[in-house]
């Protein structure tokens, strides 16, 4: 799964996300938010070419459960998964390759 320019209409569950198999970055943010909007180049920069990694794209803010699940403070708050494990976090990441790196992390660990 390619990079997400959307956000999900319906966030998953964490039960949902902690199911998942294989590789998963999990972006938390806002459409509106300068952080998130300023990250979006870097993200996508970082997940071309990488289809073995889904991008789930999960708008936050109060009442939202997911992000409360992970603790997500700031936006944008990127989860990166293995078979619905947390292998790192970055939040507000500031340039492509630690974005990529975290990316890799969680691909070699298969």
């Amino acid at each position: 799964m390619p990079f997400a320019d959307r956000h999900l209409v319906q966030p998953p569950t964490r039960e949902d996300v902690d199911r998942t198999p294989g590789a998963t970055v999990v972006e938390f943010g806002t459409p509106w938010c300068g952080y998130c909007q300023r990250a979006q180049p870097l993200i996508q920069q970082a997940m071309e070419d990488r289809d073995d990694v889904a991008h789930v794209k999960v708008e936050d803010g109060p009442g939202q459960r997911l992000g409360r699940s992970f603790g997500v403070k700031l936006w944008p708050t990127l989860v990166f998964l293995r078979d619905g494990k947390e292998m790192a976090r970055l939040v507000r990441p500031q340039d492509a390759q630690s974005i990529h790196e975290a990316v890799q992390g969680i691909t070699a660990a298969a």
